[in-house]
């Protein structure tokens, strides 16, 4: 059976909140924006760096701290605090399930509290 690469989470509006080159692990990510997005700790994420159009893909490491989204290890070169970037993660889907896929997208605000929470369609 054939299958295709879908969005599956995307936190939209977020920001740096810290970087650290030295630190084991790659991004870190607070109990309210993982639970919010359905994104579990080492899944693969793509980082989209607003500020200078830096994309890498790392993965998660669970943080305690409500907002945070940290940078750390290789990952800490593409980023600064207080840059803004788009989290993505991905899934594949075999095309029978394609109809039925929602992708979950999460809308940060100030402090990287979420504003809102919405499922899209491929169609």
């Amino acid at each position: 059976m054939r299958a295709r690469q879908f969005l599956a989470a995307k936190i939209h509006g977020g920001v740096v909140t810290g970087c650290n080159l030295h630190y084991e692990g790659s991004c870190a990510l607070g109990p309210d924006l993982r639970e919010a997005a359905g994104i579990l700790p080492l899944e693969k994420i793509s980082v989209l760096n607003v500020a200078n159009g830096s994309r890498l893909e790392t993965y998660v490491i669970p943080s305690d701290l409500p907002g945070e989204i940290a940078l750390n290890g290789a990952a800490a070169r593409h980023a600064s605090v207080g840059d803004q970037v788009i989290l993505l993660t991905y899934a594949v889907i075999p095309e029978d399930e394609i109809p039925r896929h929602k992708a979950r997208v999460v809308i940060l605000g100030k402090h990287n509290r979420v504003e809102s929470i919405r499922d899209e369609s491929p169609g």
